[in-house]
């Protein structure tokens, strides 16, 4: 079974190592020692935790769109008809195209905090191929 440094999860979940401390500490989250005394979380216990956080958004409820990128507005660009709006959520950068008058309406500027909602039908997953049990 796969397992991730704190930083690692960290990274994975969009927060910090020390939240990600702070959770195994309260017992949100599990923890194995290594021999080192470094913690390490399992991989399917901490896609469990992911799933039980998604499933505590209310907006998912919403929509059946399932992948929100929570971010902040990193750049804008308007021509006459079209908008490009980029947005930085943790590790991932999201690009949408989209109308002016859409970004417009939205108040759409760098450094606005936003989320892009996805839903496709064609998804493509890569895996890093580096986390082994």
């Amino acid at each position: 079974m796969p397992t991730f440094q704190i930083g690692e999860a960290a990274d994975l979940l969009g927060v910090s190592a020390d939240t990600v401390r702070r959770w195994v500490d309260a017992g949100r989250l599990a923890a194995d020692r290594d021999g080192s005394g470094h913690r390490h979380l399992d991989g399917a216990e901490l896609a469990a935790f992911m799933r039980a956080g998604a499933d505590e958004d209310p907006g998912l409820r919403l929509s059946s769109a399932r992948n929100r990128f929570r971010g902040l507005v990193t750049n804008v660009v308007r021509d006459q008809v079209m908008a490009s709006v980029e947005i930085q959520a943790g590790p991932h950068r999201v690009v949408s195209l989209m109308s002016r008058e859409a970004a417009d309406e939205l108040g759409l500027e760098e450094g606005s905090l936003a989320t892009a909602v996805v839903k496709s039908t064609n998804v493509i997953i890569e895996t890093a191929g580096d986390h082994h049990a």
